[in-house]
């Protein structure tokens, strides 16, 4: 999208302040609207159902973990493996082409259940038409069918991933990388990843104190980047 986002109604929800939580968990409630989701992004904080599986009744945990996990934009230093990829792949990469089937890939076929509910689907693709959720898209080369993609929430300079997914051999990897080398290079200043796995870790996540988080993400959702990452295909 390369329109200026839309600031959403405002819900009139307010979470109490991460600074000063003793745990994860910053609250608990069901509320995907966009306003309210927009809140929570600018407090860093971000919505996690627990039970979404069955007839499991689904709690919405509101999380800022302490630790945070972030990619470090301003030294990004990929495998050789992965650089190889990244220069040779033959996919297809996109921006805002695909961003509800996006969402809808990463919750889909996982065995521990998905927290990408309808209902989360739904908010986070008003968001979308809103112009502050964003999706990369990985393609087979000369073919509709959507193989990788990641998407997540991007404010001022600051863009939070919330999942990724792939259907071919390193697609979500090629999709991580593409996207943030292009944050990068944008002016971004903050990539997170909210929590660190193995997986994170092996493309260059690092953990930091939720109180230097918070600190970065108030200086980046107040900065202009440079380019309009979203405005076309890279």
């Amino acid at each position: 999208m390369a329109r200026e986002p839309v600031e959403p109604e405002s819900t009139r929800v307010r979470f109490p302040n991460p600074r000063r939580a003793p745990r994860d968990v910053i609250a608990v409630g069901t509320d995907f609207r966009p306003g309210t989701l927009l809140t929570a992004y600018r407090a860093g904080i971000f919505p996690w159902p627990q039970s979404a599986r069955g007839d499991e009744e689904e709690v919405v945990g509101w999380f800022s973990p302490d630790p945070r996990a972030l990619l470090p934009l301003d030294t990004l230093d990929w495998s050789r493996s992965l650089k190889r990829t990244l220069r040779k792949h033959p996919f297809r990469i996109t921006i805002d082409t695909a961003f509800e089937q996006t969402m809808r890939a990463c919750g889909k076929d996982r065995e521990e259940g998905t927290w990408i509910t309808p209902d989360v689907i739904a908010g986070y693709t008003k968001l979308h038409e809103l112009g502050w959720t964003h999706s990369l898209e990985v393609w087979e080369p000369d073919s509709a069918e959507l193989v990788g993609g990641i998407y997540g929430v991007a404010i001022g300079a600051s863009f939070a991933a919330e999942s990724m997914f792939h259907r071919r051999t390193d697609a979500s990897k090629i999709a991580f990388a593409t996207l943030a080398e292009r944050l990068r290079d944008a002016g971004y200043l903050l990539f997170d990843a909210q929590v660190q796995n193995p997986h994170l870790a092996s493309l260059g996540c690092v953990r930091v104190k939720r109180s230097v988080y918070l600190d970065r993400l108030a200086r980046a959702i107040e900065t202009r980047p440079r380019v309009n990452v979203w405005a076309s295909d890279p």
